[in-house]
């Protein structure tokens, strides 16, 4: 009877050993499925892709924000699509804080493994803006304002509330901007590219001011300035720079009157439809360069390094007078006879 007693006992505490082993076994693998479902959600979440609006977004990541503070930043730029998610991701990766604080760029089919790697190697967004030889200051201006990765500090500003700004000696803004291609971190102030092309264009024009040729009818850098920014307008061939800047250098020489067509565009300002009439030719205006002797008071457009070098060094040659030949380049004539000629030519 006692050995009976005995086995009960031993049978009854190995049952109860075999459930706990049962239970948990049946915990951890538990625990393994819940973990790799989770893991599977968490894989398909990091490598989902966002299709990113227009192609690219700019986005900053301010200073001393936290991991959760990033995530909704992000979800609500659409970057990502579940902010939690992203923490999570951020955490298992051990990157909670390497997060760099910066501008950036998001491509499109951007995902939130793609997201985590540029934020913690500090993948700061770089921008660019290109200014056009031949634009105005009005054209120029637009393109900052439309740029998304700059900041915007100008926008509202005047003119003269901008070369203030600057330190510019000059009234007029026109011309003064040096048209080139402008690298630049994401949220740069838009003031800080206008101070580089300012000082750009100063530096290329003193350069060219010093290897002028002898004998100019222009007297100072501002008036080499303005007469090519029209050198650049009348330019459509580059090889003729020269000539058509010696066209226009001979007619100063002798007095006469530049009689451009482009400053008078200028000069009409918003008036212009694109058709240039016979009464704008008679109507006086400071632009006019067919009522008025000499220069205009300020460039007319954005002139690049090869016009300001043409018009500091021009060709040498007698041509008071060119036309337009129809295909991009000019007939040059010494005579109003010969140029009569080529007009009726070339053009009726």
């Amino acid at each position: 009877m006692r050995r009976a007693r005995r086995t009960n006992t031993f049978s009854g505490r190995s049952r109860g050993g075999r459930a706990a082993a049962r239970a948990f076994t049946f915990l951890v693998v538990l625990c393994l499925l819940l973990f790799a479902g989770g893991g599977v959600w968490l894989t398909r979440f990091a490598m989902s892709s966002v299709k990113v609006p227009d192609g690219s977004l700019y986005f900053n990541i301010e200073r001393g924000l936290g991991v959760s503070q990033v995530a909704r930043r992000l979800e609500g730029e659409g970057l990502v699509t579940d902010a939690r998610a992203f923490v999570i991701l951020v955490r298992i990766l051990g990157k909670s804080g390497h997060i760099k604080a910066g501008s950036y760029q998001a491509e499109t089919n951007v995902t939130p493994l793609r997201l985590v790697d540029k934020l913690t190697r500090g993948e700061f967004a770089q921008g660019q803006i290109q200014f056009i030889e031949g634009w105005t200051f009005r054209q120029l201006r637009a393109a900052l304002d439309a740029h998304p990765a700059l900041t915007h500090n100008t926008k509202d500003w005047s003119n003269v509330e901008i070369l203030e700004q600057l330190g510019a000696g000059e009234t007029h803004p026109e011309g003064l901007f040096f048209p080139d291609t402008y690298h630049f971190s994401a949220g740069t102030s838009d003031l800080i590219i206008l101070r580089q092309a300012y000082d750009k264009m100063q530096t290329v024009l003193a350069q060219a001011w010093d290897t002028r040729a002898s004998d100019l009818p222009v007297r100072t850098k501002y008036q080499g300035l303005i007469l090519a920014s029209i050198v650049e307008k009348e330019t459509g061939e580059p090889t003729e720079r020269e000539m058509v800047a010696a066209v226009f250098i001979n007619r100063l020489r002798k007095g006469m009157r530049l009689q451009t067509d482009p400053t008078v565009i200028y000069g009409l300002g918003e008036k212009f439809d694109g058709n240039l009439r016979k009464r704008d030719l008679l109507e006086d205006q400071p632009y006019n360069t067919y009522t008025r002797y000499g220069l205009p008071p300020t460039p007319i457009a954005l002139p690049g390094e090869a016009a300001i070098y043409a018009t500091l060094q021009p060709a040498e040659t007698r041509a008071l007078y060119f036309v337009a030949k129809g295909d991009g380049t000019h007939y040059f004539s010494k005579s109003l006879k010969e140029h009569n000629r080529a007009v009726n030519r070339f053009q009726r």
